[in-house]
């Protein structure tokens, strides 16, 4: 169940602050952790972020 308090929604466009230059899809929203994708690499591993490590894509 996803949690109303979290800023980016599920299909959200984001960056990891330690890698500015890889753009990532939030996939999911559980506990305060977004679980997010590679944009163009949907297979790979998820990249698990708080929301403090993460930029909107409007911040870039």
């Amino acid at each position: 169940m996803e949690d109303d308090e979290n800023k980016y929604r599920v299909g959200d466009s984001v960056y990891a602050k330690a890698t500015p230059d890889i753009e990532l899809i939030v996939r999911r929203y559980i506990k305060r952790i977004y679980y997010c994708t590679v944009l163009g690499h949907p297979d790979a591993k998820d990249r698990v972020l708080f929301e403090r490590e993460i930029l909107n894509k409007d911040a870039q």
